[in-house]
């Protein structure tokens, strides 16, 4: 038998909103400016963001696999990409296959006794009112705010017809409960906008889009009850009740998931699912060292700024990391037990700080070679949030890949690109530095050498010199646009949204904050979440909303049509990008 779900898709043209800065006002604080807010938008839950939610309202043996489409990266971030991106008809497939793979495992027979909090009156039949206090629980984590009860009896009504026609309950609840997570309340996080009544003629994100907000930001996650349950009651709009709220989340083991959420967003780590090595030449280099390198950073960085509240400069100088069986032979350590271990390198290591972690190195390397430019330029992209122009289309790198056995190191092929004028320009900011990390291979073992060659590390980064990249990490620790850069990025992330010109001076406010409490992220993600540029929105001027054909399927009961919610027009103070 067929079925047909009817989701939104989300199709956005992004208007970028520059205009004069408002004057200063009060809102959180004397000193935070005033300015525009942010657009309230319509944008996809992230894969991650859906998979955390379902763990979280179902446990963590409710995992599945999930493999949703890619969005595009945009001002430095995927998060700021999600509202680009459209439901392709496979994409709407992986949704329904991930989506009954959650209702199976909630409905198993080894499942169904804790996560159902009733037991029908007969199993081979409709049990509404069970159906009912189900769906009732768990449909507002889902939504992440109340479920209208329209939508609540129609989903039980689902659950009753499928349940009698297939004789069987849970097989019912089990078409329910796919209904429910293939809803665009569910699948879109749709923003939605209310006038403040505190300031006349300005917008706010109303309770329960401001607690998505939140929790996206700080857990990656949907809210949990007792969020929404502030929301509900109005505490989410005053100062004591934000503040409450976005205490207890910080103070919560969930930060640690919306902090590793972040930094990999940021640090672009979702290139790692393509990251391939030439194993003539990097033997050592597996997919097993992929996956730990990656963790390695995310390990790192959640110990420095989480759990020991560290300065987030000194990521960079730190020689304090963890290990893993597979990561050893490339730092070339003694391997540590089974599993990740706690772990230093002694004063006078060339490793020192995330530039000189595998996760950077190979990342920002060709499969078979090292290269100087693409760790220049990420430095620049990745952590000063500085656009490094795209090379010229004619480009002759012929010089470059020279097999001329007389030029044998890095730092002698790339001074070709200095002696073109149409690469010179871009090359100086980025081979000074990335010529310097020329002492790590393609894969990240440090080396002396390069064919025989002693490797020159001298560099420079915006006028500060060096010799290795111990220096490096220092000089980059102490530039400015270092922590700003932290600023702006975790900025829009939170918000969902690119910075653009009228959030400069919300920025500056946030960096000076950020400055005056040592550089610690939780302290920066609370100033954020608390202030008013967080929660305040103003309209974009374009927005379109685009249905996509029904999807079908042989393998499930057409009594799921009743179940899944239908499409309609976004209210009018829903906008996109």
């Amino acid at each position: 038998m067929r079925r047909r779900v009817r989701v939104f898709a989300v199709g956005v043209v992004a208007v970028a909103a520059i205009g004069a800065t408002a004057a200063v006002g009060v809102m959180n604080s004397n000193r935070e400016p005033e300015s525009k807010g942010t657009p309230a938008s319509l944008r996809l839950l992230t894969e991650q963001q859906y998979l955390n939610t379902i763990m979280y309202v179902f446990g963590p043996n409710v995992r599945p696999t999930a493999n949703f489409a890619a969005v595009p990266r945009v001002d430095g971030l995927l998060n700021s990409g999600t509202a680009l991106a459209g439901i392709t008809d496979t994409q709407l497939e992986i949704y329904q296959k991930t989506a009954g793979k959650v209702a199976a495992e909630i409905v198993r027979e080894e499942s169904r006794g804790y996560l159902v909090p009733c037991t029908p009156a007969a199993t081979d039949a409709a049990d509404p009112e069970c159906a009912r206090s189900f769906l009732a629980q768990v449909g507002p984590l889902l939504y992440r705010r109340p479920v209208p009860p329209e939508r609540l009896e129609a989903l039980v009504a689902g659950a009753n017809q499928a349940a009698d026609s297939l004789k069987d309950f849970y097989q019912g609840l089990s078409v329910a409960i796919e209904g429910l997570l293939l809803s665009p309340s569910v699948l879109l996080v749709a923003e939605h906008a209310e006038p403040d009544p505190d300031r006349p003629g300005e917008q706010r994100l109303n309770a329960y889009s401001l607690a998505t907000r939140l929790s996206l930001f700080l857990w990656n996650a949907a809210p949990d009850a007792e969020l929404l349950k502030a929301a509900g009651s109005g505490e989410l709009h005053t100062r004591k009740g934000l503040e409450r709220e976005v205490d207890r989340m910080l103070a919560s083991p969930r930060l640690e998931t919306g902090v590793r959420a972040l930094f990999d967003d940021m640090f672009a780590f979702e290139q790692f699912a393509t990251l391939a090595k030439d194993n003539l030449i990097y033997p050592i280099f597996s997919g097993e060292t992929a996956v730990d390198a990656r963790e390695q950073t995310l390990r790192t960085v959640v110990d420095h700024l989480v759990t020991r509240r560290q300065d987030y400069r000194d990521l960079f100088t730190s020689r304090q990391t963890f290990m893993s069986p597979s990561l050893a032979p490339i730092y070339q350590v003694p391997a540590p037990g089974p599993g990740w271990e706690p772990f230093e390198f002694p004063a006078g290591s060339p490793r020192a700080g995330l530039l000189t972690q595998i996760s950077f190195l190979a990342l920002h390397s060709h499969p078979g070679r090292s290269s100087a430019t693409m760790r220049g330029k990420a430095l620049r992209e990745v952590f000063l949030c500085q656009v490094v122009p795209k090379p010229p289309p004619n480009v002759d790198f012929s010089a470059i890949q020279n097999p001329d056995p007389n030029i044998k190191t890095a730092r002698e092929r790339v001074n070709f690109h200095l002696q073109d004028p149409g690469c010179a320009g871009c090359h100086r900011i980025t081979d000074p530095m990335g010529l310097t990390m020329e002492a790590f291979d393609g894969s990240g073992v440090f080396r002396h050498a390069e064919n025989d060659a002693p490797i020159d590390t001298s560099g420079n980064l915006d006028g500060v010199e060096f010799t290795d990249a111990a220096g490096l990490g220092e000089a980059l620790r102490d530039n400015a646009q270092l922590p700003w850069c932290m600023v702006r990025r975790a900025f829009a992330y939170g918000t969902g949204t690119p910075s653009d010109e009228n959030d400069r001076r919300v920025l500056e406010y946030l960096a000076d904050e950020f400055a005056e409490d040592g550089y610690v992220v939780p302290d920066l993600l609370r100033e954020i979440a608390l202030s008013r540029a967080f929660s305040k929105v103003h309209p974009r001027r374009e927005r379109v909303v685009h249905p996509l054909p029904d999807l079908k399927s042989a393998q499930r009961p057409s009594q799921l049509t009743a179940a899944a919610e239908p499409v309609a027009t976004a209210p009018q103070t829903l906008t996109s990008r």
